[in-house]
């Protein structure tokens, strides 16, 4: 009779798999940091474009700009200059994507507004997310 050893993985994979699931659940929530959306019902769904600028004011009225390559925080005293320096070097694509979140007091978000059409932004979008509704659709049970 031979002995033989053997590693049982089936533990290990079992780890991996909750650390995977985790990973997948808090990920999206470090990306938007401390910003809850505001809800509406009918957005328009359109994918991201790598160009994009992305200004994004979390709930303590801290200014994150994402323009493709991850997210960096900006300063309020640096916000301007670092718009104007993405903004001078753009001649047609002069569009800004806003991100704030909804408890936030909308002079904050005018503030922003106003700082990125000095820096040269023709057009201020609003990215929210979509209001869940509990009403059937046409045609479903």
């Amino acid at each position: 009779m031979s002995l033989r050893s053997f590693i049982n993985v089936t533990p290990l994979i079992d780890v991996m798999l909750v650390l995977l699931i985790i990973c997948m659940i808090v990920t999206p929530f470090l990306a938007n940091g401390h910003i809850v959306l505001p809800r509406t019902t009918n957005p328009d769904s359109r994918p991201e474009d790598r160009g994009e600028v992305r200004l994004s004011i979390d709930r303590d009225g801290g200014f994150q700009l994402d323009q493709g390559n991850g997210v960096t925080r900006v300063d309020d005293e640096d916000l301007a200059r670092r718009l104007q320096k993405i903004y001078s070097t753009r001649t047609t694509d002069r569009i800004i994507f806003l991100r704030a979140d909804q408890d936030l007091a909308f002079g904050r978000v005018q503030q922003a507004i106003e700082v990125a059409r000095q820096a040269g932004v023709r057009v201020v979008g609003a990215i929210t997310e979509q209001k869940q509704t509990l009403t059937k659709k046409k045609g479903e049970g």
